[in-house]
């Protein structure tokens, strides 16, 4: 259920007690589990705040889907239950449709800033979410298909999606309904027991994180190229944001805009080392080709604003303007 009680929320994370410090501490949570490089590059980034706001600012991690599940983790930092998350804008599209321009995007998060397109999407966080955008991490690679077995193209090079049952998430819920596949939307926690007992005999998901799920050990086949871009973010709540002291507010922002840049850099190099370690560990890589091949990206590229206008159209001309 995507509904929770806002006194069991409160209570687990007051569990853990106030903090005794002069600094201001920001009460943080991830989406994915600790091992995954998602969450260790997100704890690479909390280290740097905390070093450089020693005394000033403090980030404490309370932890990842064990504390807030993913489908709530956009609800509870709304609501004020927790200050900081690390998640993808797809995991809380139903608060923040527009979220989905930054996997549509082919502009990179350095250029939405100089653009202004960064500002925009930002306002628009705030004002559904009351969310304070920090960081789009990740932007450099994005999604693929797996297939536990071969896949099939057909005439064109496009992928066969007939036989195709498919683990989706809302973010690209659009795309593969476009496409005629049959899908299970389900949150990754449950995507390695419905591969194990054959509910689903396919997933969508980046290369980042994916081994560390184990999901690699049934789904041999990568069906390439990729689409999206990925579309983690960093933000704070509101009004946990301005109740942080002028100090520790620049220094969220500054070690953020840094790590943003950093994560651009270091990602695309990150994607293509973990790919080949699936493929030395004997993943086949199948291309589409052709036709199908730019067909689908079409589609994606599509699916993406077709659903962000059909749920709110009053932004999507200026999106247009910034972000394509």
């Amino acid at each position: 259920m995507r509904k929770f009680k806002v006194a069991a929320f409160a209570a687990v994370l007051s569990a853990f007690g106030a903090a005794a410090s002069a600094e201001d501490v920001i009460n943080a949570v991830h989406f994915a589990p600790t091992p995954s490089d998602f969450t260790q590059e997100f704890l690479r980034f909390v280290e740097a705040v905390n070093e450089r706001g020693e005394g000033v600012v403090r980030i404490n991690v309370r932890g990842g889907p064990e504390v807030i599940p993913n489908p709530q983790l956009g609800t509870a930092q709304q609501a004020g239950l927790i200050d900081m998350i690390h998640t993808p804008a797809g995991l809380y599209l139903e608060l923040v449709p527009e979220g989905e321009v930054l996997s549509a995007s082919g502009l990179s998060p350095m250029d939405a800033r100089e653009n202004g397109a960064w500002d925009f999407i930002n306002e628009i966080y705030q004002r559904k979410g009351n969310a304070m955008l920090l960081a789009h991490m990740n932007a450099s690679a994005g999604f693929h298909i797996w297939t536990v077995d071969e896949p099939r193209l057909l005439e064109d090079g496009m992928l066969d999606f007939s036989p195709i049952l498919i683990r989706a998430s809302p973010l690209y819920r659009q795309l593969f309904e476009n496409v005629g596949a049959t899908m299970v939307i389900q949150p990754a926690p449950e995507v390695y027991t419905s591969l194990e007992r054959g509910v689903i005999n396919a997933n969508a998901y980046p290369v980042l994180g994916y081994a560390s799920f184990g999901w690699d050990r049934f789904t041999r086949y990568r069906v390439d190229p990729g689409f999206f871009r990925m579309d983690v973010l960093i933000s704070m709540n509101v009004d946990s944001f301005n109740a942080l002291s002028p100090e520790a507010q620049a220094i969220v922002l500054e070690v953020s805009e840094e790590f943003e840049r950093r994560s651009y850099e270091e990602t695309a190099a990150l994607n293509d080392r973990l790919a080949q370690e699936m493929i030395d560990g004997g993943q086949t890589v199948v291309e589409m080709t052709g036709e199908g091949r730019e067909r689908f990206l079409q589609m994606a590229a599509d699916a993406a604003w077709q659903r962000m206008e059909a749920r709110d159209p009053s932004s999507i001309a200026r999106l247009r303007e910034l972000f394509e």
